[in-house]
């Protein structure tokens, strides 16, 4: 499957990842019944941490309040690696249990003049890349 995003996502995430810097960014993007990308939502991460990342509790309930009411789902979950490819740590994949159906988006700010993204499924441990389609 493909994930297909605006441009004005795929710069959102970047700009995250670069304002938290040293942390790491997190957030979750929503989507509708189609698989569309509706909105964005900038995260608070609990971890405070350039080497781990948890959506602060509150702040999860908040967002997922706000896409229950408009009938949407969790797309896509992004966060950012700082120092680290953009692929799934074991932590990220232990993690990812939680949110079977969604994509997991990674920012690498590795490079830091060059932010890598990249998308990923993470279904009962198993990780696969799936193409991302900048619309």
């Amino acid at each position: 499957m493909t994930l297909r995003l605006e441009r004005a996502y795929i710069d959102e995430m970047v700009a995250h990842a670069q304002d938290d810097a040293p942390n790491e960014c997190c957030g979750i993007i929503a989507g509708d019944a189609t698989g569309h990308a509706t909105k964005l939502y900038r995260a608070i991460n609990a971890e405070a941490s350039p080497y781990r990342y948890s959506v602060e509790p509150k702040d999860l309930l908040r967002i997922h309040n706000d896409a229950d009411a408009h009938d949407w789902t969790f797309l896509a979950i992004y966060h950012s690696h700082t120092h680290t490819e953009a692929y799934p740590s074991p932590t990220d994949v232990r993690l990812a249990a939680g949110w079977p159906d969604a994509y997991y988006v990674l920012v690498s700010l590795m490079d830091a003049a060059h932010p890598v993204i990249r998308a990923f499924r993470i279904i009962d441990g198993v990780v696969t890349e799936e193409a991302i389609e900048v619309t």
